[in-house]
Formats: structure tokens, sequence, C-alpha cells
């Protein structure tokens, strides 16, 4: 490495959506410098094989850390040149903010202080963060808007990640940051996370255990498949900001723009697997919501990408790698 190469700086890149935007830019000859504390929140291995994938490349360089430790952060953006960064990195999982709330805090909230802290200082030319479509909360009015309030979530997840749309206006605001927050909308695909619904539902109809729907799976989602994901995050690295924001800040929503009953989804992962699920079904959980469905036509108009992948392929690319990562035959 030459010491005045230029790094995206990804956090969470042994993360889902972290590994397969690394994967990205890094076959498009971007140098990567990745962060990641590969905490035990779910099987720890899959994040460790995700890893050995992207160290394959020269031009990656992994941290083992926390976000929430400043000095670490600091002393990594004085190290290396970072043009933009990519924070992805957060405690996940909406249930599980019933549980362990302070997890939250110190990731979601003081981690990406530190972050903004840092852009900041460095003057980094973008920086494009997580954000998700939880903080609609209940929203009655469908397809979600950007532009609709969301003033009520639901859960502390959903919480902290309003909380860090309005801590990126701030910083966007008073010191011209350059910031894009991305309300994700259901995720999937090969090296998910484990924790995710399809995941589970996938185990259960395996092993033949009784697969929970919750709020009798009466629920639609707008899943959207991780190779979209990615390119229209790629999209939005190479084509930065609308011009003439000001403040320089922007939201989108990054969904599929078709929710799916949770019915048919099972249904075709039935199909993929070969195999019928044992249903057991259950009221709705605190903290869930009923629907979820994205406007993109801001997004869609801005980088001119639109996601392509219907759920029948994505559902058997996901079904594919599971066969083939857990040896199932």
């Amino acid at each position: 490495m030459q010491q005045n190469d230029k790094y995206i700086f990804v956090t969470g890149c042994a993360g889902f959506i972290g590994f397969h935007l690394s994967m990205r830019l890094l076959d498009e000859g971007y140098s990567i410098l990745g962060i990641d504390n590969l905490n035990d929140y779910y099987d720890q291995t899959l994040k460790y094989d995700r890893l050995e994938i992207l160290k394959k490349s020269k031009n990656f360089i992994f941290i083992k850390g926390s976000i929430e430790n400043m000095e670490l952060l600091s002393s990594l953006f004085k190290q290396y040149e970072i043009e933009k960064v990519v924070h992805l990195a957060a405690q996940a999982g909406v249930r599980y903010s019933l549980e362990n709330p302070h997890a939250y805090i110190q990731s979601n909230l003081v981690g990406f202080a530190n972050i903004l802290e840092c852009c900041k200082e460095h003057q980094i030319k973008h920086l494009i963060y997580a954000s998700s479509s939880s903080v609609y909360g209940n929203n009655k009015q469908v397809p979600f808007s950007v532009s609709d309030r969301v003033d009520q979530p639901i859960s502390l997840y959903a919480a902290t990640k309003k909380a860090n749309e309005l801590m990126a206006y701030t910083y966007s605001h008073l010191y011209k940051l350059p910031t894009t927050g991305l309300r994700f909308f259901t995720v999937y695909g090969p090296w998910g996370r484990p924790d995710m619904a399809y995941f589970i539902f996938s185990n259960a109809i395996i092993k033949q255990e009784p697969l929970n729907l919750f709020n009798y799976g009466n629920m639609k989602r707008d899943f959207t498949y991780i190779d979209d994901i990615i390119e229209s995050i790629f999209r939005l690295l190479e084509k930065g900001l609308p011009i003439d924001l000001s403040p320089p800040y922007k939201i989108y929503n990054i969904g599929n723009h078709q929710p799916v009953k949770l019915h048919d989804f099972i249904q075709v992962l039935e199909d993929q697997l070969g195999m019928r699920a044992n249903k057991n079904f259950l009221p709705i959980q605190p903290g869930d919501v009923q629907e979820t469905f994205a406007d993109i036509e801001d997004i869609v108009k801005f980088i001119d990408y639109r996601p392509k992948t219907n759920i029948e392929d994505g559902i058997r690319n996901f079904v594919k790698w599971f066969k083939e990562y857990y040896n199932l035959s």
C-alpha cells in the first residue's frame, strides 16, 4: 500500500451489508479500511468467514475495534487518508432492543456521534450512513415517503436511527458535512444475518421445527435483495449528493417498492427448500410493524437505478448459498 492511498472507511465491514459493499468496492478497485468489533449478537463464525474473504484482497485493511472508542477512531482518521465513509456499524435488531437497550445507546448514539466528529474534523467528502425503515413506526400512509413525519418510533432501535438522522442534519447544517442517510427496507440474501426472519424461517423449515408467524402471518414487508442495495449505495458513493443542497443533507428510502405478504414469502421459501413449514400463528410482538412499503422514486431518479430482483430469484440465490454454507443436502 502506498502511503498516499485514499480509503473508503466502511464501519461494520464484517456485517451483512458491510461485507457485500466492501466486496463490491474492492472489485471496483477502491482501497477499503474496515472496522468491526465482531460482537456475539449473532454467530461470530459467519462474521469471521466473511472477513476471511475480504482479507484476500491486498487493498483491504481490517481493524478490530468499536466505534464507541473515540481514541481508536481518531487515530485511524489521522493514520489513513480517508476520503469517504460508509457507516453501517450498529447494534441491529428491533426485538433485542427491548432486552438490552444500553447496547443501542452505546453503539447507535455514542458510536455515531464519534463518527460525525471524526468526519467533521477531517473534512470527509461524503458520509453515507444506515438508517432504517423502522423509523416509520406504524405509519398508516403507504408507500412510506421520506417527507412523512417519523416522530413516533415504536422501538428503541427505531428511536436511535431517527436520532442518527437528526444528528447528521445538525452536522450538515453547522459544519457543511455532506451526509446521506439510507432507510433500509428488509434486506435479504446470501451471507445474511441469522436473526433475520427469512434466516429463522429457513432453519425452522429445514429442522421441521415450529415456525412462529407473528400477527398470524398478516405482515407485509418490502423485501430488498442485497445486490440491489449494494448497487444503490455504490452509485451514491460515485455520484455524491445532489448539487446546491443547503445544508448538504439527504435521506433516501432504499427498498424494492413491492411489499410481499409473509404467507407468500414463506411459500417461496418452502418451494425452494422443497419442504413444508410447520406454522405456528401468534399475536403481533411489541416493536413490530404490520407493513413496510418504500417510496423510492427520489433515489431512482437521482442514481438512475431501480431494484430489479424479484422475490423468487432472491430467495433462490439465498437458499443455494444457505445449503452450501451449512452443508445441507
